[in-house]
């Protein structure tokens, strides 16, 4: 009763194929991979602007703009 038996998972995976049809699967992973690939890339561009800032040490201007709602008549 705690397991299932190899002809749940065939009804499974028949279900699921065909939901989601045969080729998109593999479509699925594949921007499933990029994502995770671009997250990396973000995450080791972060941690190179970090260390090129500490390295540089310049103190960081900051600007401000005044903003004036236009008068309504």
């Amino acid at each position: 009763m705690g397991s299932f038996s190899i002809w749940h998972w065939i009804i499974v995976l028949a279900i699921v194929l065909l939901l989601f049809g045969r080729g998109k699967i593999p479509e699925l992973m594949g921007d499933v991979a990029k994502g995770i690939k671009s997250f990396k890339k973000g995450m080791s561009d972060e941690d190179d602007n970090e260390s090129q800032t500490a390295t540089n040490a310049q103190p960081t201007v900051t600007k401000t703009v005044d903003h004036k709602a236009d008068e309504v008549k």
